[in-house]
């Protein structure tokens, strides 16, 4: 193994604001601490709560670096303290709590997957974010079974591009909401049983629609706000909710009465701030459960665009201006 540089190149900001706040900078490569490994970084997964970061709303948890970036590809090029020998010269993905924008990363070891033959590094980048986010949320927190059904919103992001293959794997049929009727056409491509045009369409009537008005029993919502009341109307009785962001507001008014009556579940997460021990165990489950379809090529990312690294900014103008379908990624 070649030796490592002591400077590399990495995305951060003097002061929270728009996209052109994102520059290049000089920083020094991390040092891997017990338990972590430093990965030369590929690829890097670029997602919504970045841009949260950037305009000042989203600050790394304690010890996280400043620099942006949630998910990793590349090569595990330098060992901490307790991890074994043979990770070595591995090409890792990895979820992190931050630094994913640069040429060198560190992650906890437990917190990375081994990249298997015919996956792109671009493609590896894309994943742990989402995956790590769906399978927990999904599958964990709305205890999702073989024959239920979720409705989506956000159908054609990462996390809900992911929400819908993962489904289809495991036996849900997957509702999900779309901005247009070319991103609606789009997440039916990737397998979404129904999309629904929020903007010319009631997605509650659609709902009770599609499903003979027995409605639904999970709804992922990263909408929040004035969707939540909405959300509720969508779910069968002992129906699941999970929100995972607030793009549409941080507080919503709720009627109890129907929450008590219909014995409603109301639950979120947030991944960032949670310890390396619990991402352990998630990853490890992933492993097991969803890993192998990365591994004979039945679950891939779906991938809108690349960007070089010094380009992130760009990479933010995509994805907030709505027109992206898939995972953005930078690439060193």
């Amino acid at each position: 193994m070649a030796a490592l540089p002591e400077q590399m190149t990495a995305i951060d900001m003097e002061d929270p604001g728009g996209p052109g706040v994102l520059q290049p900078v000089t920083r020094s490569v991390p040092e891997p601490a017990a338990g972590e490994v430093l990965v030369q970084v590929a690829a890097a997964g670029v997602n919504r709560p970045d841009i949260v970061q950037r305009k000042g709303f989203y600050p790394p948890p304690p010890g996280a670096p400043s620099i942006p970036g949630l998910e990793i590809a590349g090569t595990v090029v330098a060992l901490g303290e307790g991890v074994d020998d043979a990770v070595m010269g591995q090409q890792v993905c990895a979820l992190v709590a931050g630094g994913g924008y640069a040429e060198y990363c560190v992650a906890p070891v437990v917190q990375c997957l081994p990249v298997p033959e015919g996956l792109s590094l671009q493609e590896a980048a894309a994943l742990p974010e989402t995956l790590f986010t769906v399978w927990h949320n999904l599958f964990e927190r709305a205890y999702a079974r073989e024959g239920e059904t979720a409705l989506v919103h956000g159908g054609t992001s990462g996390i809900g591009s992911m929400a819908i293959m993962l489904g289809k794997l495991f036996g849900l049929t997957i509702i999900v909401t779309c901005g247009s009727d070319e991103k609606c056409d789009a997440a039916k491509e990737i397998g979404a049983a129904h999309a629904i045009n929020y903007k010319s369409q009631d997605f509650v009537e659609e709902v009770k629609r599609i499903t003979d008005g027995a409605g639904v029993e999970i709804v992922i919502d990263m909408v929040a706000g004035d969707y939540v009341a909405r959300n509720l109307q969508c779910l069968k009785e002992d129906g699941r909710h999970v929100t995972i962001a607030v793009q549409g507001g941080l507080e919503a008014t709720i009627n109890m009465a129907q929450v008590m009556s219909r014995r409603l579940t109301l639950t979120g997460s947030t991944l960032r701030a949670r310890s390396a021990e619990f991402k352990g165990l998630l990853a490890d489950e992933i492993e097991k459960t969803a890993w192998p379809y990365v591994i004979d090529g039945k679950l891939r990312p779906v991938m809108d665009q690349s960007f070089p690294l010094v380009d992130a900014a760009a990479a933010h103008e995509r994805m907030e201006a709505g027109a992206h379908i898939g995972k953005i990624i930078l690439v060193t």
